[in-house]
This record gives C-alpha cells, sequence and structure tokens, in this order.
C-alpha cells in the first residue's frame, strides 16, 4: 500500500503540474490574439512547430535512456547521469552553434529576414531546453516530485507574467490608455516595433532561469564523455528519436506544410501565415479536450498496470473506455456549439473567428486520439510496444499525405481533416491488432453510437442557427442536455445498481 500510495502521489504532482501548466500556458492564447494580428500569431506559431521538432533532436531519446540505465542494478546512476549530461551538452552546442552560423540564411527561407534574432533566441532556447531536461529526470529518478512539479509551474508562472507584463501592462501605459504619469517609463522599456519578439525573448528568460534553479543537480555534474560507454545508451535512444519525430509530425506537422503549400491567395487578403495563425489560435479551443485526455492519461495509466492481472481486468478496460468516450464525447458537443462564445473569451480579435469551423473537426480528431491512448493498453501490457512505433510511423505518413492533398483545395480546414483523418485511423489500427494480440470486450456499437449522436447534435447546431443571443445560448444549451439525457436513460441502471 505504501508503494501504491507513493506512486498516486508522485504521479498526481507531475500530472497537476503539467495540467496546471497547460492552463496557465493557455491564458497567453486571449493576450496574443488580442495584441496580434494573425500574420503575426501565424510567425509564432509557424516557429514554434520547427522548436517542437528540434526538441525530439535536440534530446535524442537521451532522456529515457537515462532512466532506462539508470536503473540497472549494474550501473551506477551518478554516473549514467554525468555521461548523458555530457552527450546533451555537446550535441546542444554543437546544434546550436550551427543554427546561429545560419540564422540569417534560415530566417531569410522562412519569410522574415530582418528578424535574424528570432532564429538566434530560439536556438539557446533548444540548447537549454535540452540541458535542463536530464536534470529534471535526475529530480524524476530521486522521486523529487515536489520540486520538479515546482520548478516547472515557477517556469510558466514567469513566462506568463512576462508576458502579461510586457504585452498587455507596458503597452496600454506605453499607449497612454491608463497610468498615464508611467508613460515615460513604459517609452523606456517598451517597443511597439518589437512585436512577437517579447514572446521569444521573455520564453529564453524564462528558460534561463531554470539553470539557477535547478543549480544543486547541476552542481553534482562532473563532465564524462565515455563513447565506448555511451554507445548503449544511443543505441537504445536512437528508435525512441525516430518515435518522437513521428509524434511531432502528426501533432504540428500541418502548421508548416499550410504555410509551405497553401496557394496564394487562397483566402483573400491573408497572407499564409495569417492562415497559420488563424488556424492555430482556432486549434487552441481543443485544449478542453486536450486537458481531458492528459488528466485520464496520469490517472488511467497507472490503473491500467494494477489491474492487468486481475480475473475481470478486460471488462473494467471496456468499462474505462466507454465512460471516457462518454465524457469527451460530450466536450466535443459542449465546445464545438459554443465555440462562438469560447472564441469571444479566448480569441480576442474577430479575424481569428474566421477559422471557427475547424474547431469541432479537431475536437473530434483530439477525441479519437483519445481513444488511441485508452487502447493502446494491450502492446503496453503485453511488451510489444513496437506496434506503436508502427502505428505512429503510419500516422505521420497519413498526416502528411492528407495534408498535401487537401491544403491546397481545403485550405486549413484540409489540415483539420487530415489530423481527424490520422487520429480515427491510428485509433482504429489500434483497436484491430488488439482484437488479434489482448482481445477486450469494448462496447463498440454503444461508443460509436455516442461519438454519433455528439456529432449530429453539432451539426444540427451548425446547420439550423438561430441569431437572437439569447435563443441562441438557450438552443445550445439544450443540445447538450439532450446527449446527457439520452445517456442517462441508457446508462440510468449502472447509477441506480451503485450503492
Amino acid at each position: 500500500m505504501s508503494i501504491a500510495k507513493k506512486l498516486v502521489g508522485q504521479t498526481a504532482a507531475y500530472g497537476l503540474s503539467s495540467i496546471v501548466g497547460r492552463a496557465l500556458n493557455y491564458l497567453l492564447v486571449p493576450v496574443h490574439t488580442y495584441v496580434f494580428h494573425p500574420e503575426a500569431f501565424g510567425v509564432v506559431s509557424y516557429l514554434y512547430a520547427f522548436v517542437a521538432f528540434f526538441n525530439v533532436v535536440y534530446t535524442y531519446g537521451m532522456e529515457t535512456a537515462f532512466f532506462r540505465f539508470a536503473n540497472k542494478p549494474e550501473n551506477d546512476p551518478q554516473t549514467v547521469y554525468n555521461r548523458v549530461l555530457s552527450a546533451i551538452l555537446l550535441s546542444s552546442a554543437v546544434f546550436t552553434g550551427i543554427l546561429l552560423l545560419l540564422s540569417q540564411h534560415i530566417a531569410d527561407y522562412m519569410g522574415f529576414p530582418e528578424h535574424r534574432e528570432y532564429i538566434v533566441w530560439l536556438a539557446l532556447v533548444l540548447a537549454i531546453d535540452a540541458i535542463v531536461a536530464i536534470p529534471f529526470a535526475w529530480l524524476r529518478h530521486q522521486n523529487k516530485a515536489i520540486k520538479f512539479a515546482s520548478i516547472k509551474l515557477v517556469n510558466i508562472l514567469i513566462t506568463v507574467s512576462g508576458n502579461l507584463f510586457f504585452l498587455l501592462l507596458l503597452r496600454q501605459i506605453y499607449e497612454g490608455t491608463y497610468l498615464q504619469n508611467l508613460q515615460p517609463l513604459a517609452v523606456s522599456l517598451y517597443n511597439p516595433g518589437f512585436g512577437v519578439g517579447y514572446i521569444f525573448l521573455i520564453n529564453l528568460v524564462a528558460n534561463a532561469l531554470l539553470l539557477p534553479m535547478l543549480w544543486k543537480e547541476l552542481r553534482i555534474f562532473r563532465f564524462k564523455l565515455d563513447m565506448e560507454q555511451l554507445k548503449p545508451m544511443l543505441i537504445y535512444a536512437w528508435p525512441l528519436l525516430f518515435m518522437g519525430l513521428a509524434g511531432m509530425v502528426n501533432e504540428v506537422i500541418d502548421r508548416i506544410l499550410l504555410e509551405l503549400y497553401l496557394p496564394e491567395g487562397f483566402y483573400p487578403n491573408r497572407s499564409n501565415f495569417a492562415a497559420v495563425g488563424i488556424y492555430s489560435a482556432c486549434y487552441k479551443l481543443s485544449i478542453f479536450m486536450t486537458l481531458a485526455i492528459q488528466a485520464f492519461r496520469y490517472a488511467a495509466e497507472p490503473f491500467f498496470f494494477s489491474q492487468a492481472q486481475e480475473k475481470d481486468s478486460p471488462q473494467a478496460f471496456a468499462l474505462v473506455m466507454k465512460w471516457f468516450v462518454i465524457a469527451c464525447a460530450f466536450i466535443f458537443l459542449f465546445v464545438s456549439v459554443n465555440a462562438g462564445f469560447f472564441a469571444d473569451l479566448f480569441l480576442r480579435r474577430p479575424e481569428y473567428h474566421e477559422g471557427l469551423l475547424v474547431v469541432p473537426v479537431l475536437l473530434l480528431a483530439n477525441l479519437f486520439l483519445g481513444i488511441y491512448y485508452n487502447l493502446t493498453v494491450w502492446f503496453k501490457l503485453t511488451d510489444k510496444t513496437h506496434f506503436g512505433t508502427y502505428i505512429s510511423f503510419g500516422g505521420a505518413a497519413v498526416t502528411i499525405a492528407f495534408n498535401l492533398l487537401l491544403i491546397p483545395v481545403l485550405g486549413y480546414m484540409g489540415s483539420a481533416i487530415a489530423t481527424l483523418i490520422c487520429y480515427a485511423g491510428m485509433a482504429l489500427a489500434t483497436y484491430l491488432l488488439g482484437n488479434v494480440h489482448y482481445p477486450i470486450p469494448y462496447p463498440v456499437k454503444t461508443i460509436l453510437g455516442y461519438i454519433a449522436l455528439a456529432t449530429v447534435l453539432v451539426a444540427v447546431a451548425y446547420f439550423i442557427p438561430v441569431e437572437n443571443f439569447w435563443l441562441r445560448h438557450a438552443y445550445h444549451l439544450s443540445l447538450s442536455g439532450i446527449f446527457l439525457a439520452v445517456v442517462w436513460f441508457r446508462e440510468r441502471a449502472y447509477f441506480l445498481t451503485k450503492k
């Protein structure tokens, strides 16, 4: 019980820090969409898509390799820590050095030659991210969940506070909106021409402050680069690098391909960067589904492993899946029919509302991603995780193919549909393979029925609009109520038999 209690506590600490961190970061969406036009926001989204890929390259699976080799009885964890961090330090210096040398050429190629500094700052962010990943891994190895979570949250609070201070407070003082007596100070600190550069620079400063916060873990480090000893770790880590890259393709490649392959003039008076900005901002409205899935994963994975040996575990897994889908289908429905309301709250400029039609598609896509995560229980419990690699690469291929096929025809709606096809295909493939290797009696008809019901109600809301503000919200709430009523009618026996 003490081990289980400890595991639950650590899972809560790591999970809560991640979920709260995402929620806090989401507070920046209304700030950025209020301050910046879609084109500027598109530049930010486009560059951070590349950062997501390079983050995987910079760590190349060595974080997981550290856990694997540090926990081997014949290895000294401190020695493994020294070797892994030495390798990351050296490779990060090389990668960032190359990016710094080529920064002007990269900025020219990407379409903002006058902002070479964006590449410089993000190259430094990548190096710091990779370096601190290993001290963070050391904290987890030492079971210091509270310190891990605290530093992560402080980093996010610094980032959020910096954005609020420069992009809202100083900006409005500078423009004379209020606190006019402080305007001379604001003039000396705030430069309106700096634009989205504030986002990148604040990111760099916040990440640099991680180094002193992790000083105790960095102080014990001793540079030790022994290639002979490092070789087994690199062999172990390489497949993880490719799995990570495949995962990033599914998550962010659409922003890059949208900028590259959207025909010029597809959206009148909108550049490709503006289209990326609108799509990325609307994508943010799927955060409600993302947070639900992330919370579920932190809670469910320990549950799945703890229940694996129980006689009725397949039935338990099937029940979990059904209620997970019911909850996510309701989120899909509620956010989709109220997308305009959420857009008014979070997407502050009306230009961003042009892309709201992608919101239901992306929410449904993320629902299938959640189903996929739920279905992966079979290959995790049977130690056949190589199937996860095959499915991830298949999903990446589908994502790229359908983005290239649909973007020139449907614009950013094509990217949304490609995401839906990818995640639905991954879920289907995992289900079919699971039926062969580890059958679980999922109530497929019931699950598909709830998804279909939610989809039909979303379609009703979109195809039968109501203009009056109050009637519209009552109408949308009634559609959500219909879904809940159907759930109660069909599942009431489950509730009524519970004591």
